[in-house]
C-alpha cells in the first residue's frame, strides 16, 4: 500500500466482549459492522459525508463510500481483534495487510459499477477526484479501540 496516513484519537467504544475462541460468521459481521461504524465517524469528524454504506453487487461489497476534500472516496475498512491473526489463522498480521492485489482490483471494479448506477447530480456528487482509501481497526477482546489507522489513496 501507498499514501498517507492520517493519525488521531480513535473514537470511542463502548466496551463489549468480542472475543470468543471461534469466531461465527454473525460475530465476523458485527465486528465487521462495528468497525465500519468507527471509520465513517472517524471520517465524518473529519468533515467527510457518508453518501453510501455496503453497497452491495454479487461480486462483492463497498463499506463506505465518501464525499469530501475535493474528492468522491470509496473506503475499505478491515477490523481485527488484537492478536486473533496471528494465533488462529497465520493470516494477515494487521488489518491492511488484508487487502491485497485481488482485493484491491475488486474494489475498484465495485468503484466502477457504483459511479454507473449513480446519475452525476443529485445522486452523485461532482467531486473533481477518487480516492480510494483503507481503514484498519484493530480492537481488544472488550471492544475498545487499539489502533485506528487511516491510508489515504491507499491504492
Amino acid at each position: 500500500m501507498h499514501g498517507s496516513i492520517v493519525t488521531g484519537s480513535p473514537p470511542r467504544v463502548t466496551p463489549r466482549c468480542l472475543a470468543s475462541a471461534e469466531m461465527s460468521e454473525d460475530r465476523r459481521r458485527s465486528l465487521g459492522k462495528l468497525g465500519e461504524s468507527l471509520a465513517a465517524r472517524h471520517l465524518e469528524a473529519r468533515g467527510y459525508e457518508v453518501l453510501e454504506r455496503n453497497f452491495r453487487t454479487r461480486e462483492g461489497e463497498l463499506d463506505l463510500v465518501l464525499s469530501g476534500a475535493g474528492c468522491l472516496v470509496f473506503c475499505e475498512v478491515k477490523t481485527r481483534l488484537a492478536g486473533r491473526a496471528e494465533r488462529a489463522t497465520g493470516g494477515p498480521a494487521g488489518p491492511l495487510d488484508a487487502i491485497g492485489s485481488r482485493k484491491r482490483k475488486r474494489l475498484r471494479m465495485l468503484a466502477a459499477r457504483w459511479l454507473t448506477t449513480r446519475a452525476a447530480g443529485a445522486e452523485r456528487p461532482s467531486e473533481p477526484d477518487l480516492r480510494f482509501d483503507a481503514i484498519g481497526i484493530t480492537l481488544d477482546g472488550q471492544g475498545r479501540v487499539l489502533a485506528l489507522e487511516h491510508v489515504e489513496d491507499a491504492f
